[in-house]
């Protein structure tokens, strides 16, 4: 499958490579030069691949709140937030984006490796709400980092950006496209993602155009993980999956057990819990990757989830499972190429934007 940037990324000489389906840019001038060109100036990232429903209707506001563990009735119009949605035993069907309209009109975005699993869920609990896969008619681009507002603020008349908080979103034009802009992202950084109709591929080169006296550059999967990574955000399929509840990871705060009801809420309050997600700094010139054993005192206690070379600290960082009783800076050793290296026990979150 091929998103509607396709030919323009390889116009732009990108390393391609199939993700969860579709050939998607991996890079283009480099990993670590897009990665550290979104923490200090601004990347546009091609992010069509993700899955997007609208849920319509009556019932909409419903529908939601049982689907997800977070609490949709904080939400106000043109405001978004996050939550996972998770199976009646806990587990981790998906983590997305709930961007309310209205009352009766949502839009929910949702991982690309989990299109078709979450559009049959969702349909299942729609409560009659109707739901609309939007996915093929829309695309999505996510515009990131410090300089992000400064090349919206060339394109768009009638927003106040300044007025535009984290998780809001407003209704606009940018070139003469209607669009929806939300104030989120996946990198750690400030931003914005953009929605519009597929045809309008023009946007793209319009806002490299707009971009180049800020050092816009496009970034590709290989810098959204990175980035993502150093910023403690977690990634489905990786961190989370369906054998994973969000009471095990970072994620507690988005599980309103105050509300009413919400599917998985019985099974999250009676769980007992056994492991933790944390993050770790390796001491050693090696990166750690997905799978690895974590060993303390020569037993296996867990393994890695995530793991990657940090452009931004420079050094081998990651996130595994480990016992609950494991603290920060204690030290494990992780299994790497049949070889044990020392790591350092940290927070999950290795970088804050200033």
């Amino acid at each position: 499958m091929k998103t509607p940037f396709y030919d323009i990324h390889k116009s732009l000489g990108a390393k391609m490579l199939s993700f969860h389906g579709w050939e998607m840019p991996l890079q283009y001038s480099g990993i670590v030069d897009e990665h550290i060109n979104t923490r200090t100036n601004v990347g546009l990232f091609d992010v069509s691949h993700m899955g997007r429903f609208e849920i319509k209707g009556f019932n909409a506001y419903d529908c939601l709140q049982t689907l997800v563990t977070n609490d949709i009735s904080k939400l106000n119009d043109h405001q978004a937030l996050y939550s996972p949605i998770c199976h009646n035993n806990g587990g981790i069907i998906d983590d997305l984006l709930v961007y309310m309209i209205n009352r009766e009109k949502f839009l929910v975005v949702v991982n690309a490796s989990n299109r078709e699993k979450d559009l049959e869920w969702v349909v299942k609990h729609s409560k009659s709400a109707v739901v609309e896969n939007i996915s093929d008619k829309t695309a999505l681009l996510a515009l990131q980092g410090p300089l992000a507002k400064k090349v919206l603020d060339k394109t768009i008349v009638d927003v106040n950006l300044d007025q535009l908080k984290p998780f809001d979103i407003a209704i606009t034009n940018i070139f003469g496209i209607e669009c929806m802009i939300s104030r989120t992202g996946y990198t750690g950084e400030d931003g914005f993602e953009i929605f519009f109709d597929s045809n309008e591929i023009d946007i793209w080169d319009k806002l490299i155009q707009s971009g180049s006296r800020f050092n816009i550059k496009p970034a590709g999967l290989g810098a959204r993980d990175t980035l993502r990574l150093e910023a403690g955000l977690m990634l489905y399929g990786n961190d989370i999956n369906e054998n994973i509840t969000p009471l095990e990871v970072p994620l507690k705060w988005t599980v309103k057990f105050d509300k009413e009801e919400f599917i998985g809420k019985e099974a999250l309050l009676t769980q007992q819990i056994n492991r933790k997600l944390v993050g770790f700094e390796v001491l050693e010139k090696r990166i750690a990757r997905h799978g690895n054993e974590v060993l303390m005192y020569g037993e296996k206690v867990g393994f890695v989830t995530s793991g990657s070379f940090s452009p931004t600290m420079k050094k081998s960082i990651g996130f595994c499972f480990v016992p609950l009783h494991v603290s920060a800076n204690q030290l494990i050793e992780i299994n790497i190429a049949g070889k044990l290296y020392k790591a350092k026990v940290s927070s999950t979150r290795f970088y804050r934007r200033k």
